[in-house]
Parts: C-alpha cells; sequence; structure tokens
C-alpha cells in the first residue's frame, strides 16, 4: 500500500502552444492536399487529420487559399533546407549532383510534400496560388544555376528527373513493384540507392494520403 507521502499525482498532458499546433495543422494539410489536390481538399478535412476543430484552422489560416499556401510554403522550405544541407555536406564521399538528389528523394518520408508541389505546379492561373508557385520554381531554379552552378542543361536535367519523381510518387506505382517488371525497372532506375526506403515509405493505393 502507497503511503499518503509518497502516493503521486499524474502529470497533467503539456498543452500544445499555438505554434506547435499550427504545425501540427500544417504538416496535416500538406498530408491532404498532397493526397486530393487543392479542390478536393476541405478545411474540414485537415482539422480531422490534425485532430483539432474546423473553426479552429479557420481561426488560425482564415480560408482554405491561405491555408494551401501555408502548406506550400512550409513544403518549399524544407525543399531549399535539404538541398542547402546537401550542398553544405563537404565531408561526404557522394558527388554534389547525388547528395541533392538523395536528399529529394529523402523528402518522400513527409507525407504529401512533392504531392503538394506539384499540385502547386497545376494551379498556375489561381490569381494568389499561381504567382506564389512560380516564384518557388524560380527560386529553385536559380538555387541550381547559382549556389550549385549547374549549367541550364543540368538543371534542366535535375528539376526533368525530380518531376518524374513526383508522378511516380503521386501514381503510387510502388504498389505495382512487385507485379509489372515495368515498373520493377522504372522504379530501380530511378531510385539506385534509396529503393529500399521509397519501398517503405512512399504512400500506398488504399492509403487516404
Amino acid at each position: 500500500m502507497v503511503s499518503p507521502s509518497t502516493k503521486t499525482s499524474p502529470v497533467p498532458a503539456r498543452r500544445m502552444s499555438s505554434d506547435e499546433r499550427r504545425e501540427q495543422i500544417v504538416a496535416a494539410a500538406i498530408a491532404i492536399f498532397g493526397a486530393r489536390g487543392y479542390e478536393g481538399t476541405t478545411t474540414d478535412d485537415v482539422a480531422r487529420a490534425a485532430g483539432v476543430s474546423q473553426p479552429y484552422v479557420v481561426r488560425l489560416f482564415g480560408s482554405k487559399e491561405s491555408l494551401f499556401l501555408a502548406a506550400l510554403a512550409a513544403s518549399s522550405d524544407a525543399l531549399m533546407a535539404a538541398f542547402r544541407d546537401a550542398l553544405a555536406d563537404q565531408a561526404s564521399d557522394r558527388e554534389l549532383p547525388q547528395r541533392i538528389g538523395d536528399a529529394y528523394i529523402q523528402l518522400v518520408s513527409v507525407r504529401g510534400l512533392h504531392q503538394t508541389l506539384s499540385h502547386a505546379w497545376l494551379l498556375g492561373s489561381h490569381p494568389v496560388i499561381g504567382p506564389a508557385a512560380r516564384t518557388i520554381f524560380a527560386d529553385v531554379w536559380q538555387f541550381f544555376r547559382e549556389e550549385v552552378g549547374f549549367s541550364a542543361d543540368e538543371a534542366s536535367t535535375f528539376l526533368a528527373q525530380g518531376m518524374l519523381i513526383n508522378v511516380m510518387i503521386g501514381m503510387r506505382l510502388v504498389d505495382d513493384y512487385d507485379t509489372d517488371a515495368r515498373i520493377a525497372e522504372l522504379m530501380q532506375t530511378c531510385f539506385p540507392s534509396k529503393l529500399p526506403q521509397i519501398l517503405d515509405v512512399a504512400p500506398r493505393a488504399d492509403e487516404p494520403w
């Protein structure tokens, strides 16, 4: 029997700060927008995924448009941070293009990031999202040309490979890896050193996001 002097009370769970809650909602928004696109997603979808109320999401972000812009900005920030970390990794024995490519593939673990970016590229006619997407895309190009030092052809090739990876993840081709030799060859070609990771973390067709 525990005496009153030694009995302990349960420690109350720490209440999340508004910044932490905002990050939680943005992470859910990246996952949901990535899977369903801008038009196919509602603030209620994101609220349910984040475990908060829909009015709370609206109070923090104001509108679905603003929520998408926040998800897009967070995705872009994560992308550029990963690229710059790879660029700064002088101790690695891998060549710079491989380091940057591996960093891009590593971001598959952030559910929906590649697809949120892809959806933004398709919203060029949107009066607010379109300009934001074009700026991000131009910033990526500038990074490859000025910070990495790629030629225009090298930068173009790298971006094309990135778009192919986005398509593969968005189509959830990982589902067909074991049953379709064409898909297996494609994935082995695109992910020569990261294939086990991709097979483990890439979204599946039966997953909601």
